[in-house]
């Protein structure tokens, strides 16, 4: 009897064994179970916040903005003739820079006008001039139309300096 005790006593912690092993498998597929889901999850939630930027929309301001800048270059003719076009993203930003446009261009030449010659002999001034009129289009479409930073870039499509 004596021997069968001992036989009953070595099957037992081989059943602990295996339960408590069967336990952590358990446990390890649940973490393994709530980490793809996690990952699947906030995959999906960062697509949406992203926004879907649309394809660029380009307006071309016909006539060219010429700047004497005589005053600056003692007595020497200088010009600067500018041709541009902005850039959107969105038909209603094209659609109120469009109705605004004479506006603009009367904005944007006295900018031009306000210039220093030497300063845009480089290209340091020319992307100054650049960041400035974007600011200045933004600025107005923002007083006169409500539109928040509509336009995305200027474009100098032709700058001649003589």
């Amino acid at each position: 009897m004596a021997e069968q005790k001992d036989d009953i006593e070595l099957v037992e912690p081989k059943k602990k064994s295996r339960l408590m092993l069967i336990v952590i498998a358990a446990v390890v597929l649940l973490l393994v179970a709530v980490g793809a889901g996690y990952f699947l999850l906030s995959g999906d939630s960062d697509a949406e916040t992203t926004p879907v930027r649309g394809p660029a929309i380009y307006h071309s301001i016909d006539s060219p903005f010429i700047v004497n800048f005589a005053d600056q270059s003692d007595s020497a003719v200088r010009y600067l003739q500018i041709r541009m076009k902005v850039m959107t993203r969105d038909q209603k930003v094209i659609d109120a820079f469009v109705h605004h446009e004479p506006a603009l261009q009367h904005e944007l030449l006295l900018l031009f006008y306000s210039q220093n010659y030497d300063d845009l002999n480089t290209t340091q001034g020319t992307q100054a001039l650049q960041q400035s009129s974007l600011e200045l289009i933004n600025e107005f479409l923002r007083t006169e139309s409500g539109i928040q930073d509509g336009v995305e870039a200027v474009l100098f499509t032709s700058l001649i300096m003589q």
